[in-house]
């Protein structure tokens, strides 16, 4: 399936199909996005975020679903509230379940093809759902489809326009390690067509997969932007706060940080301290003989920062665990 061309701009230069520029989004005094510019071109892009990062909200002011309340949303240099022509341009996976519960994927899909003005939407509908590796022919209700296969018609209905834009929020949940694989697949190689394709997730594994350029969003705000391996290795040069217990917390302690394993230690009861890290090779080298050396044992060796949100606070400089920011 190919896509429709661009659309062409009035004067100068041809716009990105994509620009955000200085978005803010509120709701009852509640911020959901602050000040956020980007731009994104043809290709895969991650929107990375912990949930409730306002990764949703920014898709849903890029499709013309909500209207920023400072700033502005242009595709292909159109403001999709005003002119809602351009969202011909834009296919659209939303995280919500979006299916008719007694629909066979085929109708759903070909009622999607319809609603598009696609010419042949009966034959336009069974490419798709056989783009997403779906029977067009099963008589099964969608409804019955396990999640995974919800995912793909939804996926389904969003390509069988031939769309240039591509928004995806969070598609890969509910799927098996087989499915996640050919669905990143897929995104790639509407990628490499030359499509736009915006897939949010909160999962870092799966952004490293897609090998794409990344947008982290954190707080409403954005934390950093470029190439997954830049962003990567950024995120891997943030100090990691572990907690230790031992019998003789405090000597361990002093002699972590004497010989330079720790770069930071607070006790947090008798036999426990959360431990400042910056070069956790070292500290995994290191721990295990000094406690040796000392004659502590070891009761506990676990990292409080290892998930995804701590990430995220340390790249908008929030507090972390303990009060290390």
């Amino acid at each position: 399936m190919s896509g429709p061309a661009p659309v062409a701009a009035a004067t100068g230069a041809t716009p990105p199909p994509v620009l955000v520029h200085e978005v803010s989004k509120w709701f009852k005094g509640v911020v959901a996005v602050s000040d956020v510019s980007f731009r994104i071109e043809a290709g895969v892009t991650a929107l990375l975020g912990p949930n409730g990062a306002g990764k949703s909200t920014l898709l849903r002011m890029l499709c013309g679903l909500a209207a920023p309340d400072l700033g502005a949303v242009r595709l292909f240099g159109i403001d999709p509230r005003q002119d809602t022509s351009v969202l011909r341009y834009v296919g659209l996976v939303p995280q919500q379940e979006a299916t008719f519960p007694r629909m066979r994927a085929q109708e759903f899909v070909r009622l999607a093809a319809v609603l598009h003005r696609v010419e042949s939407p009966d034959d336009a509908a069974r490419a798709a759902l056989a783009a997403v590796e779906l029977d067009p022919d099963d008589r099964r209700p969608v409804d019955t489809y396990s999640k995974g296969m919800r995912q793909r018609v939804k996926l389904a209905q969003a390509l069988v326009h031939g769309p240039s834009i591509i928004v995806a929020d969070e598609p890969l949940n509910g799927l098996d390690p087989r499915q996640r694989v050919r669905l990143i697949e897929i995104f790639q190689q509407l990628g490499a067509e030359g499509r736009c394709v915006v897939v949010s997730s909160h999962v870092l594994d799966e952004v490293e997969r897609f090998g794409s350029r990344v947008l982290v969003v954190a707080q409403g705000r954005l934390a950093a932007e470029g190439d997954f391996r830049a962003i990567r290795e950024l995120m891997d040069d943030r100090p990691h706060v572990i907690r230790l217990r031992s019998d003789a917390v405090r000597a361990l302690a002093a002699a972590l940080l004497a010989n330079g394993a720790v770069s930071g230690a607070r006790l947090v009861g008798d036999d426990a301290v959360e431990l400042q890290i910056h070069d956790v090779a070292r500290f995994r080298a290191w721990v295990a003989p000094t406690a040796r050396e000392l004659g502590a044992g070891l009761h506990e060796v676990l990292p409080l920062d290892d998930d995804l949100e701590s990430v995220f606070r340390y790249l908008v400089g929030a507090p972390g665990p303990g009060g290390v920011s």
